[in-house]
């Protein structure tokens, strides 16, 4: 969107007082402000202010700087100082943004953000050079390749991380549990842009996983569903949303549309009370109605956030794991003439039942830390006394259900190393037995 100044006598005025500091403040400045009584003097006080500072430094700075430099300096500072989000994206910048969504790219497969104008791991996405290396949500980024990241930008950082395949990268990392920070050498890769994959856990019984949310991310898992459902029933799903960073904002809608029938599933709200934007689901013949449990973590951020936020507000799956980041706002970008773009952040998420989820973010109904695998062992001294144990014990009659198979080697050595995904998959079973022991209470 462009503004452009309908009065060129006030225009001719401004740019005087002002000795021409600029076209794009001088309209920017225009268009926040009203052109009357105080207004208009803080409004002058605010373009001298800037115009003495501006000459000073083109005056006195040790170094001679071109004006352009100057005010494009100016623009990107002031857009930093509105939040994380907000910032000025060159050309460049633009392209990799679009190369986020499509297509593939060189890059080491992370989302980054800022906490406490700190740069930090939201979530590595799976199977990538991040993920292998064993970076995690919350470590913090302090250098890469040996340049501080003190006061750089999320748009730098990325063009930074980002090159060519079989190039590696440095980055110096202190995570959250460590003392000394360490660096770490990530050979970058192609980072594919398919997010969706499933895997049967049981007969009946998937674990569906999103690793972020992409142009095609909503097809992709109607395929996969619609391949597994052409060969057996769909008893349970468990839809893994942990370390998914987010992504597109229609694509978190028509993912939470595929289950659920109507209603409300985001709505965002800008400044004024008029900018509320409702986004709701419709019944379709594919809709999934399948009992559902939902996993989150720290690493689960904005566009999952929102897909959690609607199916547990509408009670449609159950929430398990741990609160999730918090990153609620919404980001326009705005195409400038010179083919530049300005990111800027223009309203919030809130869930079906109005919760705020910046800052906020989700809740789950069962909170489960992740705990990683230990071996438990019995003192082979003193071993545990069980029925089996005893002198003459009766053995059973072994009974298989014709409904379940012999879990694979693959299944039983993830569902080992993941108490989160065993809880819900044991829970996923329960279901049709809690919802009829609920319908007598």
């Amino acid at each position: 969107m462009f503004f452009k100044a309908k009065d060129p006598d006030k225009l001719e005025e401004i740019m005087r007082v002002n000795h021409v500091i600029g076209f794009f403040i001088i309209l920017f400045l225009l268009m926040v402000t009203p052109w009357t009584g105080q207004a208009r003097e803080d409004q002058y006080e605010s373009l001298k202010r800037f115009s003495q500072v501006l000459h000073l430094i083109e005056d006195n700075y040790v170094e001679e700087k071109e004006r352009e430099d100057l005010l494009q300096g100016a623009i990107e500072g002031m857009l930093k100082r509105l939040d994380p989000h907000s910032s000025y994206v060159s050309l460049e910048d633009l392209k990799l943004m679009q190369e986020d969504f499509s297509g593939e790219f060189g890059g080491i497969g992370i989302q980054i953000g800022m906490t406490d104008n700190q740069l930090v791991v939201i979530s590595p996405i799976e199977d990538t050079p991040a993920h292998k290396v064993g970076l995690e949500p919350g470590d913090m980024i302090l250098e890469i390749n040996s340049k501080s990241t003190q006061g750089m930008s999320l748009t730098e950082a990325v063009r930074l991380i980002r090159g060519p395949r079989g190039e590696a990268v440095v980055l110096t990392i202190l995570s959250p549990d460590e003392n000394q920070p360490r660096k770490v050498e990530i050979v970058r890769d192609t980072i594919p842009v398919h997010s969706v994959r499933i895997q049967e856990l049981e007969n009946g019984y998937v674990h569906l996983r999103i690793t972020d949310f992409k142009g095609n991310t909503t097809e992709d898992l109607r395929k996969e569903i619609r391949a597994y459902k052409s060969g057996q029933d769909l008893k349970g799903i468990i839809l893994d949303l942990r370390n998914n960073p987010g992504g597109l904002l229609d694509q978190a809608v028509s993912v939470s549309d595929i289950f659920l029938d109507e209603g409300l599933i985001v709505y965002t709200q800008g400044r004024k009370m008029e900018q509320r934007k409702d986004f709701k689901a419709s019944r379709r013949a594919e809709d999934v109605n399948t009992p559902m449990i939902v996993l989150i973590n720290a690493g689960s951020a904005s566009a999952s956030e929102i897909v959690a936020g609607a199916l547990q507000d509408t009670n449609r799956a159950l929430i398990i794991g741990e609160n999730t980041f918090g990153k609620g706002s919404v980001q326009s970008i705005i195409p400038m003439p010179d083919g530049s773009a300005i990111k800027l952040t223009i309203a919030l998420y809130y869930t079906p039942k109005g919760r705020a989820i910046q800052a906020e973010g989700i809740a789950p109904d069962l909170r489960i830390p992740f705990r990683k695998a230990t071996a438990v062992q019995e003192d082979p001294e003193h071993p545990a006394l069980r029925e089996s144990g005893l002198e003459m014990h009766l053995k059973s009659q072994e009974i298989h259900n014709e409904d379940e198979k012999d879990l694979s080697e693959e299944v039983k050595e993830l569902l080992e190393q993941d108490n989160q995904l065993r809880l819900a998959l044991e829970i996923l079973r329960s279901m049709p037995r809690i919802k009829e022991i609920s319908s007598k209470l």
